[in-house]
């Protein structure tokens, strides 16, 4: 296939990139490479590679794809609650932009594909979410996240684009910014600075593996299915505890405690986020099981 990425220098749509190239497609990537942005990639120098440094809600012109996979997006919950104008440029109007450009082209028209998040739901104390659940989220990014989804859904009904949407679980792994969890904690470790956790810590996130996440999103895109939501999720529900506990285990620190410093509650903040990855599995597409998270740090 030929695709358009937008963001394939950020965490989670670099490493789909690298998996959607060792698969044979082309890829023309749009990223304006803001400050999480990766500057240099395995894949840079790929012969079907091609970077395009262009801000996605400002772009004039879509190149020639089969399918448009929208991986940009503002993510950090923190900083939506603190400045949520650049969260409501990206998620909201960038993703507007791309849906005109969509809808502009009469012939060969692509498959619009939507990457959100499990945090459009809201959270849930008990059980699952389904995606016949309503959306209700609780943050300015979430919010932003889940009136793109309106948008796309909206373009589909109007318009007659073909779509798809996948909401994820919180991702972890190589290439992303430190100002998430997992990596937060890593860089504070090796660094002798405490990691910060909101109010007990005792908060509850579903963890996936981010190249578990973009082989299940390639894997959507390969079977040519188009309308659909689909949640990902790693099955792997860790208290924000739990996963500094295990992120101690890593560098061989038994007294997790002693790094750790509690912080005030975030605003608005989500008590557990759980989805159902039920659906997916019936579209044969298979999430490896892990019973705990994988230490990516020993990895070259």
């Amino acid at each position: 296939m030929r695709m358009v990425t937008t963001g394939g220098r950020g965490f989670i749509g670099s490493h789909f990139v690298e998996l959607a190239l060792d698969a044979g497609h082309h890829v023309t990537d749009i990223d304006c490479m803001t400050y999480c942005g990766n500057v240099s990639l395995p894949f840079d120098s790929h012969p079907n590679y091609r970077h395009l440094k262009e801000d996605i809600s400002e772009i004039r012109h879509l190149p020639f794809c089969d399918i448009v996979v929208n991986f940009a997006a503002e993510t950090h919950v923190d900083n939506s609650i603190t400045y949520s104008k650049d969260f409501v440029k990206t998620n909201i109007v960038g993703v507007h932009n791309l849906l005109d450009l969509v809808r502009g082209k009469v012939y060969e028209r692509p498959i619009f594909f939507q990457i959100s998040t499990d945090e459009v739901y809201g959270d849930r104390l008990q059980g699952e979410f389904m995606e016949s659940d309503s959306l209700n989220p609780s943050n300015p990014y979430s919010a932003t996240k889940a009136a793109a989804e309106h948008l796309v859904k909206s373009y589909s009904r109007t318009y007659g684009i073909d779509y798809v949407i996948t909401r994820s679980s919180n991702n972890y792994g190589p290439r992303q910014y430190e100002e998430k969890l997992i990596s937060k904690s890593i860089s504070c470790l090796k660094e002798g600075r405490k990691i910060p956790l909101h109010g007990d810590g005792s908060y509850t996130r579903d963890w996936i593996y981010v190249v578990d996440n973009a082989r299940a999103i390639l894997q959507l895109i390969e079977s040519g299915c188009k309308n659909e939501v689909f949640n990902i999720s790693g099955g792997l529900h860790l208290s924000n505890v739990e996963v500094v506990k295990q992120v101690c285990g890593w560098f061989k620190t038994s007294d997790w405690e002693s790094n750790v410093q509690y912080t005030e509650n975030r605003l608005g903040q989500d008590v557990r986020y759980s989805i159902s990855s039920e659906k997916l599995e019936s579209f044969g597409v298979k999430i490896p099981k892990r019973d705990a998270l994988l230490n990516y740090t020993e990895k070259k």
